[in-house]
């Protein structure tokens, strides 16, 4: 029975997820083909949106030298002083990026929510939430971001619009690994096992209770030795998919 409900959960999540982007767009992307790659290339992003610091899963892609993209919040910075001394000391692994100053998600509308948590009630709100987290890493790290990843990853045109703007790249994804760090080692696992060549993986370094880290050093590992080889985003270029 507890099988078959993780198993039901995992088929669930993405329907929720679908019904909670009418009112705005799930930004789907993969990794443009590059010259240089090998058939089987894979993009980590992590999001670090607020609570703790998942020093397992951290800990994991350091052991196993695996690099990711982290998108972080400038809460969670003001939190997690150690995980982000543990990020600094491994920057050849690790690009940090910009998720916002506190978590809000790119939907402009006052009173306007997503998975419960409030949107910006206007352009001007949204431009502070997105240049106060850049400015939070800049202070935390020396690097300037170049990619943003709202809360929730949803978006409506006028804050796709804004972002972009702002000289900002909007960071997709096209396999969801742990749906906000909600669901067990099997389902992680599973979800992981579906990655194909040019995939941009989310998931969530910021619960540590969690399965989250369990789950993607058993999924990393099995990608590993199916011989993917995985990439930061840097200056790399995502391609749309259709919604």
């Amino acid at each position: 029975m507890r099988n078959f409900l993780f198993a039901l959960l995992a088929m669930l999540v993405p329907a929720l997820h679908a019904q909670a982007s009418l009112g705005g767009i799930e930004v789907h992307q993969r990794l443009a083909p590059a010259v240089i790659d090998p058939p089987k290339t894979a993009a980590l992003t992590l999001d670090a949106c607020g609570g703790g610091f998942d020093r397992d899963l951290i800990s994991n892609l350091i052991e196993r030298r695996i690099p990711a993209t982290i998108f972080v919040t400038g809460k969670w910075l003001e939190r997690n002083p150690l995980g982000v001394a543990m990020l600094k000391s491994h920057s050849e692994l690790f690009e940090i990026e910009d998720h916002g100053a506190n978590h809000v998600p790119a939907v402009v509308e006052p009173g306007r929510r997503v998975y419960g948590i409030r949107g910006e009630p206007d352009v001007r709100a949204l431009q502070s939430e997105v240049k106060n987290g850049a400015t939070a890493i800049e202070h935390a790290f020396g690097v300037t971001p170049t990619w943003y990843r709202g809360a929730t990853a949803i978006y409506d045109p006028l804050a796709m619009r804004t972002i972009d703007d702002m000289g900002y790249r909007i960071a997709g994804f096209s396999v969801n690994a742990d749906a906000g760090a909600t669901l067990p080692l099997a389902a992680i696992v599973a979800r992981l096992d579906a990655v194909r060549n040019g995939d941009v993986i989310i998931a969530h370094m910021n619960k540590p209770a969690s399965q989250s880290a369990e789950g993607l050093a058993v999924g990393l590992d099995r990608l590993t030795a199916q011989g993917f080889r995985f990439v930061k985003l840097g200056d790399r270029a995502l391609n749309r998919l259709a919604s």
